[in-house]
């Protein structure tokens, strides 16, 4: 499910990574008897939901900051608006706020073993695990986040909220429908969250297809800066910033998982911008390597991390233990990939 909404996470491809921890038992060799609902809900604003009673109630020590603090202007210079009273919420800016966010959601968490609720900002997905055709745990869970909402002054908006279903068994049949204040909630077969785009077939045609497309209409600026007689490093961090950012979003969440095809249909938008800035630029996969190595480095770094323990060295010190996998999606995923990776780079 997919909820405007929270708790502050550094990354996006952190989360991603996060939710492929539930993945690590292969979900294609289990489909025979479950499949994966996955809900995303669009809440109002967040932003100014902060009302005095409800911080009352769930911490009251930081009210007192929040009052002293209501009384909001804007300074350019030397030149200052006037001032106006906030009634809700904190100040913008205000160093409590990524605080003020975790807290007010904190008490908002699965409450079944088989459901997983990620808050990323102002997105939550929920996501359930249905075995045996039982769905009454995922269906208590959106009860649950509903009730969770109402009381937290939050109001859902059913129009936006989406439901997809991943289920690889050859006898599919569609659940009844889930409603939200007895609306029923669209189920759709992809859906973008957090910039990329999920399948329910679990493949990233859908997404590789919009960065390429995305990134052929960014081109046009490049090939505009050229004719304007820009010079080489100017056009490549032109590139960089504009045209390589937007291709390698999330991409060491997809990109083991690519067709040849798909990763032909990338580094042709790179060819294209090769021949434009006149210098050799770094290949998708290059990059989607150094990026592993980046984030695995990063993980291994930090042991609050959720995936830290995937990165456990073996007993002789030089090399990590490998995440055995019995798919070829759970091989080419991050974890795995990164493990490798980081074992053929020499002793660690």
């Amino acid at each position: 499910m997919k909820c405007e909404q929270w708790t502050p996470i550094p990354h996006t491809e952190h989360l991603f990574q996060s939710l492929s921890l539930s993945d690590l038992h292969d979900s294609r060799a289990e489909a025979t008897n479950r499949n994966v609902s996955e809900n995303i809900v669009e809440v109002k604003s967040v932003a100014d939901f902060a009302h005095q009673r409800l911080l009352e109630r769930k911490f009251g020590e930081v009210v007192q900051f929040c009052d002293d603090n209501a009384d909001v202007f804007t300074e350019i210079h030397d030149i200052s608006s006037s001032t106006i009273t906030l009634s809700t919420g904190s100040p913008q800016g205000c160093v409590l706020s990524p605080l003020l966010f975790t807290l007010l959601t904190h008490d908002c968490s699965a409450r079944h073993p088989s459901c997983l609720i990620v808050k990323f900002a102002d997105d939550t997905a929920v996501v359930g695990r249905i075995a045996n055709n039982d769905e009454s745990s995922y269906r208590q869970e959106v009860e649950h986040l509903e009730g969770w909402c109402r009381e937290n002054n939050l109001c859902i908006n059913v129009k936006k909220t989406k439901e997809m279903i991943v289920d690889f068994r050859r006898g599919k049949h569609l659940p009844p429908p889930l409603h939200i204040g007895g609306t029923a909630v669209e189920v759709v077969s992809s859906f973008r969250y957090l910039g990329v785009n999920i399948s329910n077939d679990l493949t990233w045609s859908t997404n590789t297809s919009y960065l390429v497309r995305k990134a052929h209409q960014r081109l046009y600026f490049l090939r505009r800066l050229r004719r304007a007689g820009l010079g080489s490093s100017v056009l490549t961090s032109f590139y960089r910033c504009v045209v390589e950012s937007v291709m390698c979003t999330c991409i060491t969440v997809w990109h083991g998982s690519c067709s040849a095809a798909e990763k032909k249909a990338l580094q042709r938008v790179v060819k294209a911008a090769q021949r434009t800035v006149g210098c050799s630029l770094p290949t998708i996969t290059d990059t989607y390597t150094s990026r592993c190595r980046k984030r695995a480095s990063c993980i291994m770094k930090d042991p609050t991390h959720p995936a830290h323990a995937l990165f456990a060295p073996l007993p002789s010190g030089r090399r990590l233990r490998s995440i055995k996998s019995r798919t070829t999606r759970l091989r080419n995923s991050f974890f795995p990939e990164a493990v490798r990776l980081l074992n053929s780079g020499g002793p660690l």
